[in-house]
């Protein structure tokens, strides 16, 4: 894949990785609740984690519009998303109530990572500077 193709496939990765943070993740734990809600009835941890992904989905979409400038927030994103999905699928192992979340949410956030990690740059020569000091795919 081109180092073009890359960028794009890339920027419409954080785009849509974005939205699904922003609006999915609510939608997802009222389609499927055992797959990606944490717990019964009312939870105030819903909400915090929430509120967190949507903020990430904001800057992600933001990000795309010059991913190379921000490529601490999508390696965090990436990341994150790792520790998260270990953490969870280690306590959904322990505790058979939350085992949903090993086809739900655990493999989600391992996806996003692994999209993420494989359409970004990995080495600098991958990265061009124009005249003019603005950075570009090469």
């Amino acid at each position: 894949m081109s180092t073009v193709t890359r960028m794009t496939a890339l920027r419409y990765a954080l785009v849509g990785t974005g939205l699904i943070f922003v609006f999915g993740i609510y939608v997802l734990t009222r389609v499927w609740p055992s797959g990606w809600s944490w717990g019964l009835g009312h939870s105030h941890y819903l909400l915090m984690i929430l509120g967190v992904y949507a903020t990430l989905g904001t800057f992600l979409i933001l990000a795309s519009f010059d991913p190379l400038a921000n490529r601490s927030l999508i390696w965090f994103t990436i990341w994150s998303s790792i520790v998260h999905a270990v953490v969870m699928a280690y306590q959904a192992v322990g505790d058979s109530a939350e085992s949903g979340h090993l086809l739900g949410d655990v493999p989600a956030l391992l996806i996003v990572a692994g999209v993420l990690a494989w359409l970004m740059p990995k080495h600098a020569a991958e990265v061009a500077v124009s005249p003019i000091g603005a950075r570009r795919a090469a």
